[in-house]
């Protein structure tokens, strides 16, 4: 039996899973990731440790799965997209890596827009600038760690560098560094006219070669297979960015459905055969299908807010509910089941760490009062959280003829069904969800299978190792709540538009 290893390195998680050449789950084991936030707006991660913890996750596959190492056939790697992670002249990790949650460049983004430099740029890249892509954040390294930035050697993204670790070849796959503000779109390839614009030119030497999703871009090495368990030799893919690891793994493979990604970040994306290049969107890149552009619109609001929540706010319920043998997140489940729709409850913005409408915005619960308790809250937040989605998707419909048949919904959120209903409910479309519990690894695994040879085409894989569930369909009756919910959830948000700069002041 042919086996096909998905890694899947996310913001809070390392995940490995182990898959069949029929994309049945034969394995999988997660650890948690340690961010390092030490300032207002920095997001880190320490780069050993991240490579520490994804040898953990494949010794742990293994183990639990007793499978031969030599019968893993291919390796795919997906990560979080966006953020930073260098490789020094001096051989070793060039600080800490910079997640996709941080914001420290946000006035070199503010100052692109005022001084027409992103629209420049978006002729060539096809997308908004954003604080946490690597042009922002090499252009602040430039400015304020000046020795750090004279020292890169390779310019990394998440995955890219998880990669070149388990191969020593570095690397640049095109779906995850397209997004990165560093690509011409139109040409396919770097464009050093386009790092001029941001003023950071001098760091094309550092960029890795490019590379598509399925190339074998390396083979495990000796030092490696020590490392992490994996036999030496074993084909190592270009992977992808998470987001068309889920897409894949979701059976996208047409613009017939939306595909949703509750993570920590909120991701609503489409393909589709030309980028929109109209402005309505934030961001277009390459798709691992090469006839696709990917048509994105995200944020960093999503379930990672629900996380914080409940870890900083309900902690002692968390260890009660372990200790008793339940999850917290039956709770979440129990507290969407007892209060309905109907009921009010605060308005919440789900801006703990970052926003989709001010670069300065932050987090609220709006509207509270002494007859709310905890459940009320856990429903306030499920509810801004899939508001903010349905903000991003009223974006990406703009962008269509025709409405979607269907939104293919991933994340960890999809093992409630109550939520589920809710998504299906807010935006009055069908959902349906894939069956497999980790859709990024999964998607890495059938990419693998390609590159081995298993299957001709991503297309045929797809058919042979995805199973999609049946249609949540939504629920008429909630259209009218839920609309004006999320009306005033638009209307708090304009009404506090002039504040946050205020507001940023003070931090």
């Amino acid at each position: 039996m042919n086996y096909y290893l998905g890694l899947d390195n996310g913001g809070t998680t390392t995940k490995a899973a182990l898959f069949d050449s029929h994309g049945h789950e034969i394995g999988k084991c997660s650890v948690s990731t340690a961010s390092i936030a030490e300032r207002p707006g920095f997001v880190e991660r320490e780069m050993e440790e991240m490579w520490d913890a994804n040898c953990r996750v494949i010794k742990g596959v293994i183990d639990k799965a007793g499978v031969n190492p030599g019968d893993i056939k291919g390796v795919g790697i997906c990560g979080h997209g966006k953020g930073l992670y260098l490789w020094g002249k001096d051989d070793r990790p060039l600080g800490n890596g910079i997640i996709s949650t941080d914001n420290r460049a946000y006035a070199y983004v503010e100052k692109w827009k005022k001084d027409g430099t992103e629209e420049k740029a978006f002729e060539k890249s096809c997308q908004h600038v954003m604080a946490c892509q690597s042009v922002a954040l090499l252009a602040w390294l430039k400015d304020n760690e000046p020795e750090r930035y004279r020292n890169i050697k390779w310019i990394f993204e998440c995955k890219d560098y998880v990669r070149f670790r388990m191969t020593g070849e570095a690397r640049a796959e095109i779906t995850d560094y397209s997004g990165a503000h560093i690509m011409n779109l139109h040409t396919r390839d770097y464009d050093i006219e386009l790092l001029k614009l941001f003023g950071i030119e001098e760091i094309y030497e550092a960029l890795p070669p490019l590379c598509r999703a399925t190339d074998v871009c390396g083979r495990v090495s000796s030092e490696a297979s020590e490392q992490c368990g994996l036999e030496a030799g074993t084909p190592v893919i270009g992977g992808m960015f998470d987001i068309n690891a889920c897409a894949i793994a979701t059976g996208v493979t047409d613009s017939e459905k939306i595909c949703m990604i509750a993570g920590t970040w909120s991701i609503n994306e489409y393909i589709r055969r030309e980028p929109v290049i109209d402005g309505k969107v934030m961001m277009n890149s390459l798709f691992c299908l090469p006839e696709y552009y990917l048509i994105e619109e995200s944020s960093p609001t999503s379930s990672g807010n629900l996380e914080w929540v409940i870890n900083e706010l309900l902690p002692e319920l968390k260890e009660e509910m372990k200790d008793n043998g339940q999850s917290i997140y039956d709770y979440v489940q129990e507290a969407l089941s007892d209060i309905s729709p109907e009921e009010f409850v605060p308005v919440f913005h789900p801006f703990l760490m970052a926003s989709n409408v001010h670069v300065n915005a932050r987090g609220s619960f709006i509207g509270l009062n002494v007859s709310h308790n905890r459940k009320h809250l856990i429903r306030s937040v499920c509810e801004g959280i899939t508001f903010c989605h349905r903000y991003h998707l009223e974006k990406l419909l703009a962008t269509r003829e025709k409405l979607p048949k269907v939104i293919r919904l991933a994340g960890g959120m999809t093992a409630n069904p109550v939520w589920v209903q809710m998504f299906a409910d807010v935006m009055q479309l069908p959902v349906e969800i894939s069956k497999a519990g980790e859709t990024g690894a999964l998607g890495c695994a059938i990419a693998a299978s390609v590159a081995a040879g298993e299957y001709e085409t991503l297309d045929e894989a797809v058919r042979a190792m995805t199973d999609i569930s049946d249609a949540v369909m939504p629920d008429k009756s909630k259209k009218e709540i839920y609309d004006k919910k999320y009306r005033l959830y638009c209307r708090i948000i304009e009404s506090l538009d002039g504040i946050w700069d205020e507001m940023q002041e003070l931090i």
